[in-house]
């Protein structure tokens, strides 16, 4: 018989009712009896030679785990229903003992979440991004010089290839420093370029968390002059809660303060509305609604204040069984207006690509780029025309298109199957070594029973009870090739083990799986 990999792993797994022979509803007393029944089988001491003693030691500790396990109506009630995993979680030690099961899989999952957040306190967790801005403007609206016409250096220059510049960069990147529980330490730095100019601020944050309700926070920097800013958090009831902070701007000019502060209200279970005060170098009043349901996500603000006032609307369409974001948005404001589409899609487990039109006055025509691996985000916002003209619209949409497919084709999903198919070898390899692992365990329990087996045939056969004279389990074996990696089925004598679960002349056997019984494991050819 041939296994795939899902099949190889479920007979990996320990199942505590098969081992010890007994239903998922058995009782407090068939459990009892189960374990008494296989510990005068796998008890070490009842075992004179060494080798012998070795496998009944190695059985038995699985018989005294299967059984510390069911005779535990809390531990039993997680296995049931998370099996060994659920076990394994730290923490069940400090849960309450609840019963039902929506209650032991939702601590669960709130276990597994700590635990994975004490995994990433322990590194320093980086974030980071990069922004590229390409100014190709050229490619559509040549330079033209005061008298209407191309300049002759210019028409030299882009009689091949049109001007191409970075015309800015900037670079962001931040590292955590977990201190204690409650505290953590952050630095993070940017520098920035534009047109030739640029400059740069670090800065070090602490924050404090209070209580699961609350945090403080406060940072200080250096780079356009020194600063100090405080952060503050609240929840202030099952609805609204609170963030805000003020920032001290040391510059030649002066001290320059600053404050913002932002309300927010849980409307309902999909949406949140914010309201948001901000004084200082930009003053401002805003306030928006943000809807996020299983198939969209909604966002609309209103803003007033200096430099400019806007309004904006954007919605994201959710395709999940495509792993897919088609998103479009406008905004209109004192600044000029802008309409923006785009898509967001999956490229791997880690990695996000993002690709957006930006169509507005002033502004032009930008092709927007992103791509998001792990905590790295790479940016690319690229000036394609500085008017509104048909052909950038067109080629800054379908250009991309066009590049995903055939990137996507030639390279990334070449890439992805050469990994999955890696990552199925080494699972295959990793079950192989596993299985054979169970049938030398199989082979050790049979071995172990022979004792009890003669024990008992006498006893049956002298009451003229249930003696097993043959008992065979599985199928001919269909191929003899140890090279083709594959598992196949042999036709194992199961005499011994059957007799062995007979008691007072009966024979039970529940509903398991026979290949889940310790003492019924396949047997594997390589």
């Amino acid at each position: 018989m041939d296994f795939d990999s899902d099949d190889e792993s479920a007979l990996l797994q320990d199942d505590y009712y098969a081992f010890l022979n007994i239903s998922k509803e058995a009782t407090k007393e068939e459990i009892n009896n189960a374990y008494r029944r296989l510990s005068r089988i796998y008890h070490p001491d009842k075992h004179l030679d060494p080798e012998k003693k070795q496998k009944a030691e190695i059985l038995f500790n699985k018989t005294k785990k299967a059984y510390e396990v069911l005779s535990d109506p809390h531990q039993r009630a997680i296995y049931d229903n998370l099996g060994v995993k659920g076990l394994e979680t730290e923490g069940w030690e400090i849960v309450q003992r609840t019963k039902t099961p929506a209650e032991i899989r939702a601590e669960y999952e709130q276990l597994a979440e700590e635990r994975a957040e004490r995994r990433k306190q322990q590194r320093t967790n980086p974030h980071g991004s990069i922004t590229v801005n390409i100014n190709a403007t050229d490619l559509f609206n040549p330079y033209i010089n005061e008298y209407g016409v191309q300049d002759e250096y210019e028409i030299e220059e882009n009689s091949v290839l049109p001007n191409i510049e970075v015309s800015g960069m900037s670079f962001n990147q931040s590292v955590e420093f977990p201190l204690t529980q409650k505290d953590t330490a952050t630095l993070s730095g940017q520098l920035q370029t534009h047109n030739g100019t640029g400059g740069g601020v670090i800065s070090l944050s602490c924050r404090h968390i209070f209580s699961h309700r609350s945090w403080g926070e406060m940072e200080i920097g250096a780079g356009n002059g020194p600063s100090v800013s405080l952060k503050a958090f609240r929840t202030l009831s099952k609805r609204f809660f609170w963030n805000g902070g003020t920032v001290l701007q040391f510059t030649p000019q002066g001290i320059r303060p600053g404050f913002i502060s932002t309300l927010a209200m849980q409307i309902d279970k999909h949406s949140v509305g914010y309201f948001t005060y901000n004084t200082g170098y930009k003053s401002s009043v805003s306030t928006s609604v943000i809807r996020d349901t299983e198939t969209g996500l909604y966002n609309f603000s209103v803003q007033v204040g200096l430099p400019h006032s806007y309004i904006s609307f954007s919605y994201t369409r959710k395709m999940l069984n495509h792993e897919l974001r088609l998103r479009v948005a406008f905004k209109v404001g004192t600044f000029g207006g802008v309409i923006e589409y785009g898509a967001e899609k999956k490229v791997s487990k880690h990695s996000l690509l993002a690709a957006a039109v930006a169509v507005g006055v002033p502004a032009g025509v930008k092709l927007k780029i992103k791509l998001t691996r792990a905590n790295q985000v790479y940016s690319f916002p690229i000036h394609l025309c500085e008017e509104v003209m048909p052909a950038p619209v067109f080629y800054g949409t379908i250009v991309p298109l066009i590049v995903y497919a055939v990137i996507k084709k030639s390279l990334v999903e070449p890439f992805l199957k050469e990994q999955e198919a890696k990552r199925a070898e080494t699972e295959k390899q990793n079950n192989r070594t596993k299985l054979l692992e169970k049938r030398k365990e199989a082979q050790a329990a049979v071995e172990l029973m022979s004792a009890t087996y003669a024990r008992i045939v006498r006893d049956e056969d002298a009451k003229k009870g249930l003696v097993i004279e043959k008992a065979l389990y599985g199928k001919a074996l269909r191929s003899n090739n140890r090279d083709s990696g594959d598992f196949a089925e042999e036709i194992l004598d199961v005499t011994i083990p059957l007799q062995c679960l007979v008691k007072d002349s009966k024979l039970e056997l529940h509903n398991h799986t026979k290949v889940r019984l310790h003492f019924f494991q396949i047997k594997c050819v390589l």
